[in-house]
């Protein structure tokens, strides 16, 4: 059942929205080659505390950090580690915060150092993907006029998209109804409304679409090997236009 929220439950998603994008802006400000994905975690973890809030991720069905960080060709749910960063690496920060009941989500994936042109590329067009999803999630739109616009430009540069994974609602639980793939065909699903709050979550690979989930039992990895990058945002459907809610200032 998809919920529709009131004004004043958007206010409590945006308060932990807000808290979700500075923490992602204080994260980005330390990534850099030679930090482990685990320091990163505590620094999030004690960020998201120190601004009122709590690391929704941590212990959500068994997830054992407060922060996903993906490298490279894991595309989601990357556990950190010792691992350490190394320069021309790209990493997906992935972080939920959840406060007063309420929930909010978003993903970036970063250039750790100096990239390649092509992981450039495949950042740049990820994010666009993104952007262009959003800019469907209007009043009387279908779900799947978000996810057809996100195929659609990430196929016409060469990409794919991934399909085991998708976004979703979300407001008092992390995950909410509805499921928002990033493929299909337009016109689909139910019809969006005002009140409607949703993480629009493009996972974008630079080879095929498959996916292999490691022993671990989190860390999702492209079939191929090939680089995979995530972009996300919690978003809010007004009569008007979209709004991110977890878009920095």
């Amino acid at each position: 059942m998809i919920i529709l929220k009131t004004g004043k439950e958007i206010a409590k998603i945006a308060k932990a929205c807000g808290i979700v994008a500075k923490t992602i802006n204080a994260i980005k400000a330390i990534i850099a080659p030679g930090i482990s994905t685990k320091e990163i975690d505590k620094f999030a973890d004690a960020y998201i505390r120190s601004n009122g809030g709590t690391a929704a991720f941590k212990g959500y069905r068994g997830y054992p950090a407060s922060v996903c960080t993906s490298v490279n060709n894991e595309i989601i749910h990357g556990i950190p580690s010792d691992r350490t960063l190394q320069e021309g690496d790209i990493l997906g920060i992935d972080l939920g915060v959840v406060k007063d009941g309420f929930y909010g989500d978003s993903a970036v994936t970063f250039p750790v150092g100096e990239i390649t042109p092509e992981l450039e590329r495949l950042l740049r067009i990820t994010e666009e993907s993104l952007y262009l999803g959003i800019d469907k999630a209007r009043d009387g739109n279908r779900l799947t006029d978000i996810s057809h616009s996100i195929q659609q430009h990430v196929e016409a540069n060469g990409y794919s998209v991934v399909r085991a994974f998708v976004g979703h609602g979300i407001g008092r639980q992390l995950h909410e109804d509805p499921q928002i793939p990033n493929y299909g065909m337009p016109g689909l699903g139910p019809r969006l409304r005002p009140g409607m709050t949703l993480a629009i979550e493009p996972m974008v690979n630079a080879g095929g679409h498959e996916v292999v989930v490691l022993e671990d039992g989190w860390t999702a990895v492209t079939a191929d090997g090939k680089s995979s990058a995530h972009f996300e945002h919690t978003i809010l459907i007004t009569p008007d236009k979209p709004e991110i809610l977890t878009k920095s200032l």
